[in-house]
């Protein structure tokens, strides 16, 4: 059987913010004006997008930001009824049930999705959803659903609010800002955003409209020889990365699952129009262009790579859902262009890649 993604859709939450408007919509909390200035000159993000008011008060939930995403990727799929959904997400205000099962609810309230399907629901940082995806592609292709909807979406800033966020502040004991427990909670408020994205996957190319074949999927998890790097506390809430680790670990393992995909696939990082990777910052920017050239047959001239970070902000869990819907709508792709999905994960240095191909009705 084949896996075709035939429907992309997302969400963003209210207008763009920009850098200078981002403690209207989180507040401010003692210091953290002092690295704005030099996270967001690192990061490269131009504007994002919150699911609050200036109140810091929530527009949306996570559930509701998936939802909105559902329905606008079924709005357009004629009828289509997916028997499997799949979720990914960073936070959600309840640890369980999972977020699958909480979005099924919610969409069936909106007359969407209103018949039993099987469930499954992944927690993480940012592979989290691109492990969904890779669970539903699985399900099709295997010949046990004919069509599927997978699901990302973050809601960072309901723990990264001023109202919410409790950082330790050891500040005093640090020569060093950036090793204190204090900037590894405090930076990622001008790192992360909320927003969610849907796709439905299918087991026949749609007759009217674009869809991608799923060539190969590939993820493997670097957690048996790396140490932890971001987490989220389940007690406090508290969001913190260990940047030091984050430095010493992502390029290597990123390298090593890299040549591994494309070994384990047989294929050749040459033969693609695009990779679409997801970026936690610009700051790794040149480092990952440097994991793909030692890959290529000509270093010099590497495969092209596209991301809609500096516009749409990083949104984790939902960031190569929003990559990829906001590239095949703004790109004529020509039947047969090949596309590469990279998402790796800091959490303990997990990572999902999937390929895809072009297929024009």
């Amino acid at each position: 059987m084949q896996c075709y993604i035939t429907q992309t859709a997302s969400y963003l939450p209210g207008p763009a913010v920009e850098n200078e408007d981002i403690q209207k919509y989180l507040g401010t909390i003692d210091g953290d004006a002092e690295v704005m200035p030099a996270v967001l000159s690192m990061n490269g993000i131009l504007t994002r997008h919150y699911a609050q008011d200036q109140q810091q008060q929530k527009t949306h939930d996570v559930y509701g930001l998936g939802a909105n995403a559902v329905h606008k990727c079924l709005a357009e799929s004629q009828g289509t009824n997916p028997t499997y959904l799949a979720t990914g997400t960073t936070y959600s205000p309840l640890a369980a049930p999972g977020f699958a099962s909480i979005l099924h609810s919610q969409l069936q309230d909106r007359n969407v999705l209103n018949h039993p399907v099987e469930i499954s629901s992944h927690s993480g940082i940012c592979s989290s959803a691109a492990t969904a995806m890779v669970g539903a592609i699985r399900a099709v292709s295997s010949g046990q659903h004919d069509s599927a909807l997978c699901v990302g979406a973050e809601h960072a800033s309901e723990v990264l609010k001023a109202s919410k966020i409790r950082p330790v502040d050891d500040r005093d004991q640090h020569t060093n800002l950036r090793n204190s427990q204090w900037f590894m909670s405090v930076f990622l408020r001008f790192m992360l955003s909320d927003g969610a994205g849907a796709f439905l996957l299918e087991n026949k190319p749609s007759a009217d409209r674009l869809s991608l074949k799923v060539n190969w999927t590939h993820s493997q998890s670097y957690a048996h020889e790396t140490p932890l790097c971001m987490q989220l506390d389940n007690s406090t809430a508290q969001l913190s990365q260990d940047i030091s680790v984050l430095s010493r670990h992502l390029v290597p393992s990123a390298s090593q699952f890299l040549n591994s995909a494309i070994e384990t696939n047989q294929d050749d990082l040459d033969s693609y129009t695009m990779v679409l990777p997801h970026m936690s910052s610009f700051f790794f920017r040149r480092k990952m262009e440097r994991v793909i050239a030692r890959n290529c047959a000509d270093p010099d001239n590497p495969v092209p790579y596209w991301t809609n970070l500096a516009t749409a902000g990083n949104t984790g869990a939902a960031s190569i859902y929003l990559m990829l819907d906001e590239f095949i709508k703004q790109h004529d792709l020509s039947d047969g262009d090949r596309l590469l999905l990279f998402v790796p994960e800091s959490g303990q240095f997990n990572y999902v890649m999937v390929s895809l191909t072009v297929v024009l009705p």
